[in-house]
């Protein structure tokens, strides 16, 4: 799905790329994750509609994403091999390229307010660890301790992980353990664009393990000159491929529209091995999100007001 004509605004969001298996989507899961993009998505339409900025849009969208506990990210952020979460974000401005992220980060209830609290208040792109925490609570940002952030689906997965390892097990190849990343686009009515990405990493990561979230140019990026790119998926590929970036270099110097740059780039990260896909937006409102793997949660809305999500590849819901 994309919108191919021009757009007054519009935003984009995803729940992350990897989705289970649609024989274990019971018919309450599957609507739970379409109940929480819905209310991402109507979080950022209301500040797009009261011509509100693009940058407040995509931060209330992927706000609404961590708090929802499905999603891998904030509040449902997935557990290290050592027990603990380290969450990971970025935010994006495509006015002036102003960008802030924060990594293996613990502790700020939203850590899209943290990524953005290093654009707005630091002469810094990326914070990690305590310097990141420090800056959080010098700007008065929330807090939570570790019960808000426990949930049991993701510490039951950690186990099997541990297990799986510790039997020897081959690795089965779960996309929903390997993925797990939110995040949203916007292009606002005076044409200016925005992209945010917050997550969780992968379950059971090493210690201090980033992946492509918080890295500018590879989960996340934003330039009003072409346009505003989250992705999710095998972050070491997305890295190694300066994936968000390249979608930008494909617009500017080759004159692909964002619907084959875009695509074009899911596809051939595929080839390598890099499970995943991302959500983009473009200077005049089209939007892309296309996916290399069995699904992508994801969801879109436009100046009509009306809320578009899907999961795997079957047709949009509507409203």
């Amino acid at each position: 799905m994309s919108f191919t004509q021009p757009q007054p605004f519009a935003l984009a969001i995803h729940g992350g790329a990897g989705t289970i298996k649609r024989s274990a989507l019971t018919p309450i899961l599957t609507e739970g994750y379409h109940a929480g993009l819905r209310r991402a998505l109507a979080a950022g339409h209301e500040v797009l509609a009261d011509g509100g900025s693009a940058l407040d849009a995509v931060t209330a969208a992927v706000m609404a994403l961590e708090d929802e506990p499905l999603f891998n990210a904030g509040r449902g952020a997935v557990f290290t091999a050592e027990g603990r979460q380290e969450m990971d974000a970025a935010i994006m401005d495509g006015r002036d390229r102003g960008a802030g992220a924060v990594a293996g980060l613990f502790g700020p209830r939203n850590p899209i307010l943290a990524a953005r609290a290093v654009m707005e208040h630091s002469e810094h792109v990326l914070l990690i660890g305590e310097g990141a925490l420090d800056l959080c609570r010098r700007q008065g940002l929330p807090m939570e301790e570790a019960p808000y952030f426990f949930t049991q689906p993701r510490w039951d997965a950690l186990q099997a992980e541990l297990e799986r390892r510790r039997s020897g097990a081959p690795d089965d190849g779960d996309e929903q353990r390997r993925h797990g990343t939110v995040g949203a686009v916007a292009r606002d009515r005076d044409g200016n664009l925005a992209a945010a990405t917050s997550t969780g990493g992968m379950t059971a990561k090493a210690k201090g393990r980033v992946g492509d979230s918080p890295v500018i140019g590879a989960g996340t990026f934003a330039d009003n000159v072409t346009c505003a790119v989250s992705a999710t998926g095998h972050g070491e590929h997305f890295i190694r491929r300066c994936a968000a970036h390249e979608i930008d270099a494909r617009m500017r110097w080759a004159g692909q529209t964002l619907e084959r740059a875009a695509g074009d780039v899911v596809d051939e990260l595929g080839v390598i091995g890099g499970s995943g896909g991302l959500i983009a937006i473009d200077r005049d409102g089209r939007v892309a999100l296309p996916f290399n793997c069995s699904g992508m949660y994801r969801g879109a809305i436009g100046p009509e007001g009306l809320p578009m999500t899907a999961i795997h590849r079957e047709e949009y819901r509507i409203g």
